[in-house]
């Protein structure tokens, strides 16, 4: 993915003079290159440096006379389903970009790359070649704010044939596994990870101390891994000119706790050697759709871990976020040791948050077959809805979270910014009948319905566009209504994406603070005879049901069936409470339906041999 083809080349270029032209824009040496008449092909050793070597030097650069052309190099073979997109506005919402990606195809997946240019760049996965290729006409060249697009294929590996897998030398050991780690070009140290699935620690600190931090020949940060039994990124290069610099820790939570113990201590030591006076709270980053569990009701949980460590605790605004910062910073103020217990309460609520929206997010994949998570777009509140780690060309991916990574959608991620593989659809999936389309009541604020619908209907058509679902707001019942209906159709996927979007839009709208959770009514319809079956004898069924799903779940007793014997379900709660509570009533439909089925059929056998 990091081969650049560079073209118009003059043929008395040589390799000391593209050598030369990349060092004098500081760009790192390439590992390879392979020079012939008029181009060349050149390896640079990550994305961050091939993408900086494309921005700075295609159609900007004369080489002995003749203006270079820069871009990646990727077979036709190759071109298949992924993009990338760079130039983009960083202050450009997720949601503006996810609906102009939903115009040329179906979206799978959204990644953002973590880079030091100004603009944003992101990696996106079409489901076909077709709507790819259409993606890079349509998109290539397109100004937004000042800004124009540059868009190329990348690699698909997936459409590669299958490498070989490396030889082990005798003795067991890979050469990749031989020699002690090494620093990373981004500032990275320490031992491999252990698990996958844990939610790093990642904390700012003052510019000025990460040389300290590192240590001379990178021996301090080498110190603290050793000592702390973690792997230490330090993100030096991002985000050049900033004040803080950015450093994820991943370990087990003792291990993320002692390493920033030592990382503070580093630069108090640092401080007072240099004279420099200054407070030195501790600023932890999290991912936007953690903090509201973290700050509990009316504050509920914030208060209570400064009560109990004596620290004062504050969290960043939410109009900070933006497609380069889905995260909020938590800064906390008191002594190094009230600082220490604080950290270590703040991530054991961030990290329950986190495992159960992984878990929620496994039991959607299993109560929807096939359906694809990272289908799902970027849902500007931070829902994690990220890429899956890389592994063997046709694993089958479980369904745990991917590396962490806090610019990715990857996440994102949620992501962001956590990763989770999609759902593997079932083999037979493509050869079944089409989803059958369901029917939802959602009810939303009655102040919402103007952003829902956005200027001249831009949105709500949008939003329609990208579930694939039919959106309808139902006209209000009486002027001074509190609440206003929306009416959604469509597949069980389709109310995912639909509902997890009007989640997400009432969240960034402020239409809910920061404090809480979004939580709203969903009414759906079930066959009379199944409603029986949602109570369950006595209420076991319902009330095992709230229990699963966190869901208050309403069956009304006095309704009066409809037309077609159909009554109203009533489910109040968050967003995956919401959707696993409206599967599992599903799945009891269902169930009633094929019983109904068998009865039927048992009947007319019967019937048919009485006579």
């Amino acid at each position: 993915m990091n081969k650049l083809y560079v073209g118009n080349l003059s043929p008395s270029v040589t390799v000391e003079d593209l050598k030369q032209l990349f060092g004098a824009r500081k760009l790192p040496e390439p590992e390879q290159i392979l020079l012939k008449s008029g181009y060349a092909f050149v390896d640079f050793p990550d994305q961050n440096s091939a993408i900086k070597a494309i921005e700075t030097l295609s159609g900007k650069v004369e080489l002995h006379g003749k203006v270079i052309e820069v871009d990646y190099s990727v077979p036709k073979k190759l071109r298949s389903r992924k993009i990338q997109i760079r130039n983009i506005p960083p202050h450009l919402q997720w949601e503006v970009l996810d609906g102009l990606l939903a115009q040329y195809g179906a979206v799978e997946n959204v990644e953002q790359v973590n880079t030091d240019t100004e603009t944003a760049v992101v990696n996106v996965t079409y489901a076909t070649k077709e709507e790819a290729k259409v993606a890079i006409e349509k998109l290539s060249g397109q100004q937004f704010d000042d800004c124009s697009f540059n868009v190329s294929y990348i690699m698909d590996m997936d459409a590669a044939p299958p490498a070989q897998s490396p030889r082990i030398r005798r003795g067991g050991r890979s050469p990749r596994d031989q020699g002690p780690s090494q620093p990373g070009p981004s500032g990275s140290f320490g031992v491999p990870r252990q698990k996958q699935h844990d939610l790093p620690l990642r904390i700012l600190v003052p510019t000025q101390f990460v040389g300290a931090i590192i240590g001379k020949g990178g021996l301090t940060i080498k110190n603290v891994t050793k000592q702390t039994q973690s792997k230490v990124d330090i993100h030096r290069k991002e985000n050049a000119g900033a004040a803080e610099k950015a450093i994820t820790i991943h370990s087990t939570p003792e291990g993320c706790s002692a390493a920033c113990c030592m990382i503070q201590e580093i630069m108090e030591k640092e401080a007072s050697e240099t004279k420099t006076t200054e407070e030195f709270p501790l600023k932890i980053l999290a991912h936007n759709s953690l903090i509201g569990r973290l700050i509990g009701k009316d504050g509920r949980n914030l208060k209570r871990i400064e009560e109990e460590t004596g620290t004062k605790i504050t969290i960043s605004s939410l109009k900070d976020l933006t497609i380069y910062n889905p995260e909020r910073t938590i800064t906390v103020k008191g002594s190094p040791e009230a600082i220490s217990k604080a950290e270590v309460l703040i991530m054991k609520k961030l990290r329950e948050a986190y495992e159960n929206d992984i878990a929620a997010l496994n039991q959607q994949a299993n109560l929807i077959p096939g359906l694809n998570l990272n289908a799902l777009g970027i849902f500007s509140s931070g829902l994690p809805v990220l890429p899956p780690a890389a592994g063997p060309r046709g694993a089958v991916p479980q369904m745990a979270p991917a590396s962490y990574n806090p610019f990715l959608s990857h996440s994102s991620h949620l992501g962001g910014l956590y990763g989770v593989p999609p759902a593997s659809p079932s083999p037979h999936q493509h050869s079944q009948q089409a989803p059958e389309q369901e029917v939802v009541y959602l009810f939303i604020p009655t102040q919402a319905v103007g952003a829902l619908i956005g200027k001249k209907g831009q949105h709500i058509k949008e939003l329609a566009h990208f579930a694939g679902a039919s959106i309808k707001i139902a006209p209000a019942e009486s002027p001074d209504v509190t609440e206003r209906m929306v009416i959604i159709t469509g597949t069980p996927e389709a109310q995912f994406k639909a509902q997890g979007r009007i989640f997400g839009k009432l969240k960034e709208e402020n239409f809910f603070s920061a404090k809480e959770e979004v939580k709203l009514e969903t009414h759906i319809k079930v066959p009379s005879t199944a409603a029986g079956r949602v109570i369950g004898k006595g209420g076991k069924t319902v009330t095992e049901l709230q229990n699963f799903t966190c869901a208050e779940v309403i069956v009304p007793r006095d309704q009066t069936p409809d037309e077609n014997d159909e009554v109203f379900v009533k489910i109040i709660g968050h967003f995956y409470a919401n959707q696993t509570a409206q599967r599992r009533i599903r799945e009891i439909i269902q169930q009633v339906k094929q019983q109904e089925q068998k009865h039927q059929q048992g009947a007319a056998v019967s019937q048919h041999h009485s006579k």
